[in-house]
């Protein structure tokens, strides 16, 4: 039997001949181990949120308060927690939410059971959601009622999806989009606000006539009808296209979040030659999901017809120039300051690419924010104002 060193030592790499079939193994060492963590993340969220279903389905179907109290709440709370101390989950507000979140969904089981259906579990859906047909990974003993996806969205995304929503289909529609997003609850919470449920796919686009229908509707969802360019400032009220497109690339971060998850920035003013002439694209990415290049160009005015042939133009170009053979047709998108929907769906026709039209709005104005020495001012006018009031109510107190 061979000796295990035990000496102190520093570990480093050293006599040893790599080639590359040790390369492939711890590839795959890693690939097993991913995979190891995520089944075991799945499993743990999901018994957890089984429970929590099952507890907030005792409270409703028990009648507890009927039969206990108004405090029978509180009561479990507090048992739950001298018995478990190291648990964050049995607060009472984590209680109320549990019996919100059971009672949201289970109003119409048959209904609900038909959405998830329709909405959740496509097979390609289900491919990603269990791989290898893991299912029983997720949950040990699953209640027919309980809907399996669930158990791969955290229950701090349920919490807020079910307070946000206003109809069960709403709330599905945010559970897929957290699953396929793999989305933080602050970034959801953005989302929500945005209210993309109701804005999907309705920024004016072509995207069914020059796309297969399921990348059709997925680009629907990931253009926007409006992006909110409040975290941008510009030098003057007249600013151009390209003061605007300065204000994005210098807030860069802010811009992406907006734009939403899935995008990779490629640059601004991406520079093509096409005919001996040289030309240059506003803003450019990729999106990971739609698997395509995304050619932005910003107008920092209404939207004009004679658009759509500029970015016509430049989406061949990227065409031909930069997308491999694995890659799906670039898509345009045109953002400007307002649009007539008549004015883009017009400017559509004989268009042969894929393209949508949004509009931005929030823009800062640099010269109508105020100065520093204003804000003294003001701050030293709220202090006197302050004072002035204090010395008023100890007047009349006395």
């Amino acid at each position: 039997m061979e000796e295990i060193m035990t000496e102190p030592q520093f570990v480093r790499s050293h006599d040893i001949k790599l080639d590359a079939d040790y390369s492939e193994w711890i590839a795959e060492v890693k690939l097993r181990y991913r995979s190891a963590q995520v089944k075991a993340a799945l499993k743990v969220n999901g018994e957890k949120l089984l429970f929590n279903w099952q507890l907030g389905r005792d409270i409703v179907q028990k009648k507890a308060e009927e039969r206990w109290g108004s405090g029978v709440v509180e009561q479990v709370s507090l048992d739950l927690k001298r018995e478990f101390p190291d648990s964050t989950n049995f607060s009472v507000r984590n209680l109320w939410y549990m019996k919100q979140w059971y009672l949201f969904y289970s109003e119409d089981k048959e209904k609900l059971k038909q959405l998830v259906s329709e909405l959740l579990p496509s097979a390609e859906y289900e491919k990603k959601l269990f791989p290898n047909d893991d299912r029983a990974l997720i949950l040990k003993q699953p209640v027919s009622e309980f809907p399996l996806p669930f158990a791969c969205v955290p229950w701090g995304h349920h919490v807020r999806i079910v307070q946000h929503s206003r109809s069960i289909e709403e709330a599905l529609f945010y559970v897929g989009y957290t699953i396929k997003e793999g989305i933080s609850r602050d970034v959801l919470s953005r989302v929500m606000k945005d209210d993309i449920y109701n804005k999907r796919g309705k920024a004016p686009n072509n995207f069914p006539q020059h796309l297969t229908p399921q990348l059709a509707v997925l680009a629907g969802q990931v253009v926007k009808e409006n992006y909110d360019f409040g975290f941008a400032t510009v030098e003057h009220e007249t600013y151009d296209e390209r003061e605007l497109e300065k204000a994005l690339h210098e807030n860069v971060t802010a811009l992406l979040l907006e734009m939403g998850n899935g995008f990779a920035f490629l640059g601004k003013q991406k520079e093509i030659l096409v005919g001996g002439r040289t030309r240059k694209i506003d803003l450019l990415f990729y999106h990971i999901r739609l698997r395509c290049y995304i050619v932005c160009e910003l107008k920092a005015r209404a939207f004009e017809p004679e658009f759509t042939g500029k970015l016509n133009f430049y989406v061949n170009a990227v065409d031909e120039i930069l997308k491999q053979h694995d890659d799906n047709p670039t898509i345009g998108l045109l953002i400007c300051s307002d649009l007539n929907r008549s004015d883009v769906q017009w400017s559509f026709k004989g268009i042969t690419t894929p393209m949508g039209v949004a509009t931005y709005n929030n823009i800062r104005i640099k010269d109508m924010l105020p100065s520093q020495e204003q804000l003294k001012e003001r701050m030293e006018q709220l202090h006197k104002e302050l004072m002035h009031t204090k010395r008023l109510m100890k007047k009349n107190e006395t």
